[in-house]
């Protein structure tokens, strides 16, 4: 029987997932993004769309550098979630 404290369980485990392998892009965007923004304070430069081209490249290095890591997170909950589905349905 599914319960209230189940499904929060499940859900709250999704979401610490997603957030675990996000976390790594999010965290080399917000470091560029601080860099460039000290720079354009420093330097009078208030060019908008200076920021943007730093931000992809550094949130695309850091997918290059995790993917490893995140394809394993993501396909040990998957099995994870697989093999447990006899004891989720009783």
């Amino acid at each position: 029987m599914v319960t209230p404290d189940f499904v929060v369980s499940f859900a709250a485990e999704g979401l610490k997932m997603a957030i675990l392998i996000s976390a790594p892009m999010l965290g080399f965007g917000l470091l560029v993004g601080l860099v460039i923004s000290i720079f354009q304070a420093v330097t009078s430069i208030q060019e908008m769309t200076l920021t943007f081209i730093p931000k992809i490249l550094a949130v695309m290095l850091s997918i290059l550098i995790f993917f490893p890591w995140m394809i394993e997170m993501m396909l040990g909950y998957t099995a994870n979630l697989i093999l447990n589905i006899p004891m989720y349905i009783r």
